[in-house]
């Protein structure tokens, strides 16, 4: 088979390849005859020359000319020099037949510029521009002398791309425009995270006030007060400590009685306050009243008789004379109430003079104010409002009380004060401390527990106060096991009374002591307020000895379902 590339192909002179044309084809140009010496046949013919020159002179400019590669085969021809540089030059193969014009005329103007590359040449080579003619026709595809393409191989191609002028201000633009997407996408995304983050905090704030609200009991239909829903926070199951205390007015006589209720449970506290006029089983198995209960029978026994009304568990009983709440509250630096009334000062000497306590919103009172305030009583009111007004004092003292146990116990010794068994110093200090700091963050409240004219608890008692606050059951004295009869001196002689109570206890009547009368009445009275109780009145004027026109109906006051008044007329020995 006739290569068609074969160097020495005719009688031409030397060829050498420079590059290839845009679609792949060997361009190659005549050398200089100078050339001597050959480094290396591509194709392995040495064309009967001694040494062949195996590099290349891209500018035709070596010495003498040696026979070259006819790529087209002609025989006669060398090819062409597309620069026309070469020493003698040879007659170029037309592939198209057009022959060649000793001016040029014949060749095709070059129309591309292309950088040619020679893989052949080992090592670092300088770049040079080769001016690739383009011929144009049917021709361009060159083929051997049987008809077949020429067979390249790989390694002979190469393509070097020229740089653009404005590819660098393109780039910087795309990366401009990429930075730009990207900030305002992690602006984006950064929004997204805050607005997820800020979500996800509200929805555990939420979560854990309502969780705070039924822990506390304070969650509508989820309260305290629905024991039925077998929750921890049903009212018999929470943790509770109670202390009663007794106010001793020193001066004026009397005593006040209140509850304070520390729950655990619900961290709650409360002051439950207790009018004298309740009704209590005394340690006989008669019916008496608080304030009588206090005056006859003492701290162990009213305590006693109130867990047994309550239905609670009282831990302890404090003794507060007005003496020791002076000093208390000028110990925790006075403290502010807002008062419903003045209050005259009992050292007045002249009427008329300005009050020791004004009425108004957010007074301070010093301790002898707190005092005077707490046990007044103006002219026809009823003994809760001075209870209330009590309570308004202990809410203020709790809420200038120190919340550190050890500094409230220092407070309560420095009162004093005797405090009775069981209850120490260092227990009252604590129990105070925490009240204190229920009552600072808003947590104390207080509730007056109503009672009926008799002193027993109504409905409303047992489900708002003793089932809610206390956790306990009413259980007021059976109004059948003895009838409650009130009996108030007017004979003059004070042993009649002790001889009537005799007598009435005999008669198995409960006595309640009514007091002794101002002055002397001539003539005894036996009073009941209920139709009902129309014949125990008759009953406890027979067994006095009292004759039965001595029965009226009337008023009464307290819990007695039945009043005596001892007149001159009365005989202990009948």
């Amino acid at each position: 088979m006739n290569d068609g590339y074969d160097a020495g192909y005719g009688d031409g002179g030397p060829y050498e390849l420079v590059g290839y044309d845009e679609y792949g084809r060997p361009v190659y140009r005549q050398t200089d005859g100078r050339q001597t010496q050959q480094q290396y046949d591509p194709y392995g013919q040495q064309g009967g020359q001694t040494q062949q020159d195996y590099g290349y002179d891209p500018y035709a400019t070596g010495g003498h000319q040696q026979p070259a590669y006819d790529p087209y085969g002609n025989g006669g021809g060398y090819g062409y020099d597309p620069y026309a540089t070469g020493g003698h030059q040879q007659p170029a193969h037309d592939p198209y037949g057009q022959g060649a014009h000793p001016d040029g005329t014949g060749q095709q103007p070059r129309v591309t510029e292309q950088t040619a590359y020679i893989p052949e040449q080992h090592g670092h080579a300088p770049e040079r521009t080769a001016h690739i003619p383009r011929q144009a026709g049917p021709a361009d595809d060159a083929r051997d002398d049987d008809g077949s393409a020429p067979e390249y191989r790989t390694e002979q191609f190469a393509f070097v791309e020229e740089p653009d002028d404005g590819s660098e201000d393109v780039i910087d633009w795309l990366k401009f425009t990429e930075n730009r997407t990207e900030r305002r996408e992690e602006a984006r995304r950064r929004a997204r995270s805050r607005i997820i983050a800020l979500t996800v905090v509200f929805a555990l704030v939420v979560a854990g006030g309502v969780g705070y609200l039924w822990y506390a009991g304070k969650l509508p239909g989820f309260s305290a007060s629905d024991a039925d829903t077998g929750t921890t926070t049903a009212a018999g199951a929470q943790k509770r400590d109670v202390l009663v205390v007794h106010l001793h007015d020193t001066e004026n006589g009397g005593t006040s009685t209140a509850l304070l209720v520390d729950n655990a449970t619900t961290e709650q506290g409360t002051t439950v306050l207790l009018p004298n006029s309740l009704a209590l089983t005394a340690e006989d198995g008669t019916t008496t009243t608080l304030a009588k209960s206090v005056e006859d029978d003492g701290s162990e026994g009213t305590r006693t008789a109130l867990d047994t009304v309550l239905g609670t568990d009282i831990e302890g009983t404090w003794r507060l004379d007005t003496p020791f709440l002076l000093t208390l509250v000028d110990l925790v630096g006075n403290i502010e109430v807002d008062t419903d009334a003045d209050v005259p000062d009992p050292n007045a000497k002249k009427k008329g003079e300005a009050p020791l306590v004004r009425k108004g919103k957010g007074q301070t009172l010093s301790g002898k104010m707190a005092v005077a305030y707490a046990t007044h009583r103006g002219p026809g009111e009823a003994q809760d409002a001075q209870l209330e007004r009590f309570g308004q004092v202990l809410h203020g003292v709790l809420r200038k009380m120190t919340s550190d146990p050890d500094a409230a116990t220092v407070t309560v010794q420095t009162l004093g004060q005797i405090i009775e068994p069981p209850l120490t110093d260092a227990d009252l200090g604590a129990f105070l401390a925490r009240l204190s700091d229920l009552a600072k963050g808003g947590d104390h409240r207080t509730r007056l527990l109503p009672v009926e004219e008799d002193g027993t608890l109504t409905a409303e008692a047992s489900d708002s106060v003793v089932k809610d606050v206390l956790g306990g059951t009413a259980k007021s004295p059976d109004r059948d096991a003895a009838v409650t009869v009130s009996v108030r001196n007017a004979t003059g002689d004070k042993d009649d009374t002790e001889k009537a109570r005799v007598v009435l206890l005999n008669g198995g009547f409960t006595f309640l002591e009514g007091g002794t009368a101002g002055s002397a009445e001539a003539t005894s009275e036996v009073v009941y307020a209920d139709p009902a109780e129309k014949e125990n009145a008759a009953e406890v004027a027979k067994t006095l000895g009292l004759p039965a026109d001595a029965v009226t109906k009337g008023k009464i006051s307290g819990n007695a379902r039945v009043a005596v008044v001892l007149g001159q007329d009365y005989d202990p020995g009948s």
